[in-house]
């Protein structure tokens, strides 16, 4: 017997959708970003500890800003999608 698959459509903005597009985006985008930053700013990292504490504050911020950025698109998509109906 085949396995029933659950499906949404969901009303406004898909949060699943926004969740999994920030994660993507951010470990794309943030890697160079991290890295940029790290040799634009000369900034001494002489242990590990201090080079993950850098790369998760400007990691942070990367993803915050992905993550509202994807929600805004997501919502003026829902928004536009909505209106076309």
């Amino acid at each position: 017997m085949p396995e029933v698959v659950e499906e949404t459509d969901p009303e406004g903005v898909d949060y699943g959708w926004v969740m999994q597009t920030t994660f993507v985006v951010t470990i794309v985008v943030g890697a160079p970003v991290v890295a940029a930053v790290f040799v634009l700013s000369g900034v001494s990292l002489p242990t590990w500890t201090a080079k993950a504490a850098f790369a998760l504050r400007v990691g942070a911020v990367v993803w915050f800003l992905t993550a509202v950025a994807v929600f805004l698109y997501a919502r003026r998509t829902a928004v536009d999608a909505g209106a076309s109906d």
